[in-house]
């Protein structure tokens, strides 16, 4: 996979790429050489579909979520690892099932998001949040930590004042700052803590961020395989340390992530852009399961993460809306 994706930058032939959370089944093709039917994406406009239908129904999604003593049994797991030592933060995340009123193209189609992808009638993504983006020579990574309900009263004080948010925050910022320092020159934080709005089908989010950069030299495109896979897993839905953390990743949440918390994007023979596979529902065997998470300090609080997970559950679909 490296190697057909520096054969892919070296040539500047564009190509979407797909890569899954363990890096089992990862996927690499020439935007030329897809079928529009089966996989379709937009990734900030660009896109290989033309669609612009109104939505003519409400929409009614109903969650299942696992139940509160399961989360807390996968929890505790995670808070003994803090205590020894061994993680300081962990993305702990589960599958939720849902009924929904729409297919899987309905979702795609009408949901609003800066990244989204459809992949044969297996899943769809609508992702909010970069993995990597190069353009002009340069690296960007905009990681996102800390989520808060928009219609709570002063919210974005409350999210950026809330002692837990910034300890997560500032951690998984410090990861990512020495993940491009792997693979790039004069790292440094260009904003730190924004505010982003997330609209969903009945409410609104708001979203914590930063922007980090780092310079690349002029041949970056030569070398896009050995810059993406030095990055992977994606930070700020693993944790730090990156390699043990994922190890009790496994161990807590015992099912598997497939596609979910990969990561999918493209190269237009200039610039790249990329996403973290979050906001994610599957179809397995005619039932859909919607997979969330959030990270876990040793600060967290079990009933606040669990009720996250819950919340994180949405579309970001209004009614109405033409893409």
């Amino acid at each position: 996979m490296i190697e057909k994706l520096n054969y892919f930058g070296k040539n500047r032939i564009p190509f979407l790429f797909i890569i899954d959370f363990d890096k089992i089944n990862p996927l690499v093709i020439p935007i030329s050489e897809i079928n529009n039917g089966e996989i379709l994406f937009n990734i900030k406009g660009f896109k290989n579909y033309d669609f612009n239908q109104k939505l003519d129904k409400d929409i009614i999604l109903k969650k299942y979520p696992m139940s509160f003593d399961n989360y807390k049994i996968a929890f505790d797991k995670v808070n003994k690892e803090f205590y020894k030592g061994n993680t300081f933060l962990l993305n702990l995340t589960f599958p939720t099932k849902i009924e929904l009123n729409l297919n899987l193209r309905e979702i795609f189609f009408h949901s609003v998001a800066k990244y989204k992808l459809f992949f044969y009638d297996k899943f769809v993504v609508f992702s909010p949040e970069c993995f990597i983006n190069i353009k002009d020579d340069k690296i960007y990574s905009y990681p996102m930590k800390g989520t808060i309900d928009a219609t709570i009263p002063d919210a974005e004080n409350i999210i950026l004042n809330d002692e837990k948010e910034f300890a997560e925050h500032i951690t998984i910022v410090d990861l990512i700052r020495n993940d491009l320092g792997i693979v790039s020159q004069n790292v440094r934080v260009e904003k730190f803590r924004y505010i982003d709005k997330i609209v969903t089908h009945n409410k609104a989010l708001l979203q914590v961020s930063s922007e980090i950069i780092g310079d690349l030299q002029a041949n970056w495109n030569e070398n896009i395989g050995d810059i993406i896979y030095s990055l992977l897993p994606a930070g700020s839905i693993s944790g730090a340390p990156k390699k043990k953390t994922v190890e009790i990743i496994k161990e807590a949440e015992n099912y598997d992530r497939g596609y979910y918390t990969g990561i999918f994007g493209f190269f237009d023979g200039k610039s790249l852009d990329s996403a973290v596979m979050i906001r994610f529902i599957e179809q397995i065997d005619k039932n859909f399961y919607f997979k969330s998470g959030g990270g876990i300090t040793i600060y967290s609080d079990v009933q606040k993460e669990y009720l996250e997970l819950i919340e994180k559950v949405y579309v970001p679909i209004i009614r109405d809306n033409q893409n």
